[in-house]
């Protein structure tokens, strides 16, 4: 398709390209505008320009934010404002979000008063709380109303509201008093009043709601938007369905990074620059290198000892820790996840321990069993390392049953810790986790191996 459209664009034939391209739905018609806009910005923008006034609204939300920032600065003000009085406003406010001063005071002064107001409102809530995500595009119902009026009132609000399907009852001041669905009006007469048809136990977030918060409601009430209310409880906007997919991705995304020690970026990789993302991985290696120096203490303190009692007890050093640094990472992932969900909070943690414990029970055998068979078989009997007899590979094998007994615990424990005091439990994972189980495997093995072989 990219080819075909380069070939339209040399030939100027631009009746074809605008007939295909208002054929694409608005999400590969984006795709296509940045891979033009990375070979050929001039061409995007002849792209962008043979786009119908609605589908170049939509597609200018989907493509990235440097062919946002491009195509802005490329527009006429007649064109700016033409694209974004067709957006949706919490869109307006997503694209504002990711541009310099100079292009948002350009989209600001384009913009009527009511929607600059609106965009201020928007603005005002902290970054990540459901307020600056929402929408204020909802149909707003009157309890009074009978079913035919409030048909009446969703056809005129239909054109400028972002979903009509979920409809939200109020009294004169906002207040939220219920909700109604379309499906449940088309099933009832004209005459009905729509308060006695109307659901009153809303389920809703208010404004200053973590927003990883409010995306579990639709997963947990299979909601299709949910309203956002002030301390008053009077409606001030909706956040639906698909915004509340984009909230989950930027919330996994963003937890991944914290687990791999990276600062969270909201651009995609590739818009990113080498000094970006240098600086957002420098700092926590930095960090975990310096956290690390705990082991080189550990094995310095111990290390006259261990070897005036076998050198071959420093070959399985590296077995022992990244064997314990894995088995932390497992427990750690695995709770950090139905934190994250929703399975499991603070309070459960006895559960999770005495789960946990079982479970490193289990496990500290099979591996303390299968490093015991690998350094008599393999070490040994294969390879004819001399140093591991039976007496040595079981003192190895004990400290790898007493590590991983420990690292399950350290991995479970952390991250409801980190909860409890409200931190991201994706902060104190994997890196933070296998630093701490490297030194406790560390400071058991070679205590171990210095009590018994000596």
């Amino acid at each position: 398709m990219l080819e075909r459209f380069k070939i339209l664009l040399e030939a100027k034939n631009y009746a074809q390209l605008k007939l295909e391209l208002n054929d694409m739905y608005p999400q590969d018609i984006a795709l296509l505008l940045d891979e033009f806009w990375a070979d050929d910005e001039r061409q995007a923008l002849i792209l962008f320009r043979l786009l119908t006034k609605e589908n170049a609204a939509e597609v200018f939300v989907e493509v990235s934010s440097d062919t946002q920032e491009y195509l802005i600065n490329a527009f006429s003000d007649a064109e700016l404002k033409s694209v974004f009085d067709e957006m949706f406003l919490d869109d307006t406010v997503d694209v504002i979000e990711e541009m310099p001063a100079s292009v948002v005071s350009r989209i600001i002064n384009q913009s009527d008063p009511e929607t600059r107001k609106l965009i201020n409102q928007i603005l005002k809530y902290p970054k990540d709380s459901a307020g600056s995500v929402m929408t204020v595009e909802y149909v707003s119902l009157k309890r009074n109303w009978t079913v035919k009026e409030c048909f009446d009132c969703i056809r005129r609000q239909a054109v400028d509201k972002e979903t009509i399907y979920t409809c939200y009852v109020t009294d004169e001041t906002r207040r939220l008093l219920g909700v109604v669905s379309v499906k449940t009006l088309l099933l009832n007469d004209y005459d009905t009043i729509v308060e006695t048809i109307m659901e009153t136990d809303v389920i809703s977030a208010d404004t200053y709601a973590d927003q990883e918060y409010v995306a579990s409601l639709f997963s947990k009430y299979d909601l299709t938007a949910v309203p956002i209310v002030d301390q008053e409880n009077r409606i001030v906007g909706i956040i639906t369905v698909d915004d509340a997919l984009d909230v989950i991705e930027e919330e996994a995304t963003e937890d991944i990074e914290k687990m791999a020690a990276i600062r969270p970026s909201d651009r995609p990789y590739l818009e990113q620059s080498v000094w970006q993302i240098w600086l957002n991985r420098v700092p926590w290696l930095l960090i975990l290198m310096v956290s690390a120096t705990f082991t080189g203490l550990i094995i310095n303190s111990y290390e006259s000892k261990l070897a005036a009692i076998s050198t071959v007890l420093f070959a399985c050093v590296p077995m022992l820790m990244d064997t314990g640094g894995n088995a932390g990472s497992q427990a750690s992932v695995t709770v950090i996840r139905a934190l994250a969900i929703g399975d499991l909070e603070p309070k459960d943690v006895f559960k999770v321990m005495f789960k946990e414990f079982r479970v490193s029970i289990l496990l500290g055998l099979v591996l303390a069993l299968a490093c015991f068979a690998k350094l008599q078989l393999i070490d040994r009997l294969l390879f004819r390392f001399d140093g591991y007899d039976v007496v040595t590979s079981l003192v190895v094998s004990l400290a790898m049953f007493i590590t991983i007994v420990l690292a399950k615990f350290v991995g479970c424990l952390l991250p409801l810790f980190a909860k409890k005091i409200k931190l991201d439990p994706a902060v104190v994972a994997s890196p933070f986790i296998t630093t701490i189980v490297d030194a406790l495997s560390l400071i058991i093995y070679c205590t171990i191996s210095i009590a018994i072989l000596s």
